[in-house]
């Protein structure tokens, strides 16, 4: 076993598990977080069935096969699962090993006790790694752009996170979760879409990585919301043709607005979201409130995007305006939107994996063994 193998950072989501090794400059595979069973014995026909299929294979055949996804909002909830999918990420995505590489685990904000602890046992017993680390999600991004201070909007596939980081450590109290996410403005989109033309999409196993694929390259953020919702509806400058399937033309105006929009304003969709929230601005101030006054105006300076959810165009100048609106005047909000951040995660523990100070961070297997198991994770991942 070399300890000092390269470091591998995977980083969990909702939607995808991203990983790679550490000196690489974005992850090597990004694997979709969906496992499944074949229906019946026998299903797959002319091929040699499995007992189950993971990620890009698991969404080929999803219509054959009984599908979970792992990781609900951030936090997971089939550790079975998250095995299968690990092995499938060791055997044949990464290649590698995992007794021979140090590795970093990303985590939510608000992961349960109980799973950091499962997720420490799971990869000392089962993974035999030398070496552990879980990494905040959050305090990893803000890392990725050599902040150690301010605060992160982390929205993903599944869940949002508003995280106040002071000097490389999450402020607990102030952390807000928010179940508004990607896959709610995927939803959004394909129920608003549906309206205008209710036979979209033929190929029902694919509809929603098609509304997906809209979403992420025609949707935009408004910054007058009501004044270009009104130009939209009155001239055509704001029109995009995206083809579908089948070479067939989809002609999008406001939707291209209303998608984005519901992350500022939910009440556009209460009733499609069924969910009664404020806005993403809104819980960005009141986590920087929370915090104590002589480190508030470091966090409303460096307020960091991080998150797929995130890369709609408009969407640093909006969050911007909307803090700008409810901060006090000499805090002077600033709003960064790393180009990279759909990956500044992964990025963020990749850049402290290889730090030398971080060394005396990792959790070793002595460490495991000698300091009662998994509860070490408490007192030195946080």
């Amino acid at each position: 076993m070399d300890e000092d193998s390269e470091p591998i950072i995977i980083d969990i989501g909702s939607g995808t598990l991203k990983a790679g090794f550490a000196s690489d400059d974005a992850p090597k595979c990004i694997v979709p977080m969906i496992i499944g069973k074949p229906k019946a014995p026998g299903i797959l026909v002319g091929m040699d069935q499995k007992d189950c299929y993971v990620g890009h294979e698991a969404k080929a055949k999803r219509n054959l096969l009984i599908c979970e996804e792992p990781v609900q909002r951030g936090i997971i909830t089939s550790f079975e699962s998250i095995e299968k999918i690990f092995e499938h990420l060791f055997n044949n995505e990464l290649r590698v090993s995992p007794e021979e590489h140090k590795i970093i685990i990303t985590e939510s904000p608000k992961n349960p006790k109980k799973n950091r602890e499962m997720i420490v046992d799971m990869m000392f017993q089962t993974f035999k790694v030398p070496k552990l680390y879980l990494g905040n999600q959050s305090v990893l991004s803000l890392f990725a752009t050599g902040r150690t201070t301010g605060t992160v909007l982390d929205a993903g596939d599944g869940v949002t996170h508003t995280v106040p980081i002071y000097e490389g450590y999450a402020i607990p109290h102030a952390i807000q979760e928010i179940n508004l996410s990607g896959r709610d403005l995927t939803e959004f989109l394909y129920k608003i879409l549906q309206q205008k033309h209710p036979n979209l999409i033929e190929d029902s196993t694919n509809t929603m990585e098609v509304i997906r694929n809209i979403k992420e390259s025609m949707c935009i953020v408004a910054q007058d919301y009501d004044a270009e919702m009104k130009a939209a509806q009155e001239q055509s400058h704001i029109e995009r043709k995206y083809m579908l399937p089948g070479d067939k033309p989809l002609y999008l105006k406001e939707e291209r607005l209303r998608c984005p929009e519901i992350l500022f304003q939910p009440n556009q969709a209460a009733k499609e979201l069924n969910k009664d929230i404020e806005g993403i601005h809104k819980y960005t101030f009141e986590s920087i409130m929370k915090c104590d006054n002589d480190i508030k105006k470091d966090l409303f300076k460096n307020i960091v995007l991080a998150g797929g959810c995130t890369m709609f165009e408009g969407m640093k100048e909006r969050m911007k305006k909307e803090i700008q609106a409810l901060a006090p005047s000499p805090m002077g909000p600033e709003v960064d939107a790393p180009a990279d951040r759909k990956h500044s995660c992964w990025l963020g523990g990749a850049i402290l994996s290889l730090i030398d100070k971080f060394e005396p961070m990792w959790i070793s297997r002595k460490e495991y063994d000698d300091h009662g198991g998994p509860s070490i994770v408490h007192r030195k991942c946080f």
